[in-house]
């Protein structure tokens, strides 16, 4: 696809699309949660608006380990985060029922934000690290019969060549909670739509999901060992010595 191609495909048929779809799902979504079917809504209607984004923008999907994710177990998920459209690879592919952790900024989101709260995401304010856990600490007591919790331990989204080390939070609940951790690998976003940018373009993504790592017998001091663990994984290599952090709650 040419440059100017994609260009008017962007402006006149994916930007559209994901408005109006957007919209219409997200509004569908609030109004089950007025009928008390918050969770109906993030099963069906948030797939199918994260399915036809997908293949709105022409994003090549493949998932890889399935396998290694046991029916009706929870876990604490966490993923790397390279790109806005890890949104979608994930809720649209990622055949499980989960809860994001989300940054307040994200609530004032027009329909998403609402859409999000609708379906029971745990949105915190980072600024207020006591309110904060209060928030996924209350979200724990739904954690059973396979639902999820996800985090994007990096904090925020990285840019290319970018290494953050992953924050502490989603790790110290996992043992809190004795719940394994399933850490997924997203590839190929940053290349569709980079960073802090509106430049995309198609391609094709990757969505890796690791064997699970349990927290069985682990205590709360070794915390530090598990989040190592866990990024050895995801990145598939050594994890980083230093890297810079944005403020949050996850010390």
């Amino acid at each position: 696809m040419s440059n100017i191609a994609r260009h008017v495909y962007k402006w006149l048929i994916a930007v559209p699309c994901f408005g109006l779809s957007t919209l219409f799902f997200g509004l569908a979504i609030m109004l089950l949660a007025l009928l008390g079917r918050g969770d109906l809504g993030s099963r069906t209607l948030a797939v199918a608006w994260a399915r036809l984004n997908s293949w709105t923008l022409r994003m090549a999907v493949s998932i890889e380990g399935l396998n290694h994710i046991r029916p009706n177990q929870s876990y604490v998920i966490t993923a790397n985060h390279i790109s806005a459209l890890d949104i979608l690879l994930i809720y649209g592919y990622l055949p499980v029922e989960l809860k994001w952790v989300m940054k307040k900024e994200l609530r004032r989101v027009p329909i998403i934000g609402a859409a999000c709260q609708a379906m029971g995401h745990i949105i915190i304010d980072r600024s207020n690290s006591t309110r904060a856990v209060e928030s996924i600490q209350h979200a724990a007591n739904k954690l059973i019969n396979g639902m999820c919790i996800l985090f994007f331990p990096e904090g925020t989204r990285v840019k290319p060549g970018q290494v953050v080390a992953f924050k502490k939070g989603a790790f110290r609940l996992a043992i809190d909670l004795s719940l394994p951790i399933l850490p997924l690998t997203i590839e190929g976003t940053e290349r569709m739509l980079p960073t802090e940018t509106l430049n995309w373009r198609p391609g094709a993504v990757t969505l890796r999901v690791h064997p699970e790592i349990s927290t069985e017998g682990i205590a709360s001091s070794h915390v530090d060992a598990l989040r190592l663990k866990t990024e050895t994984a995801t990145r598939g290599g050594p994890p980083p010595m230093q890297a810079a952090r944005a403020p949050s709650f996850e010390t």
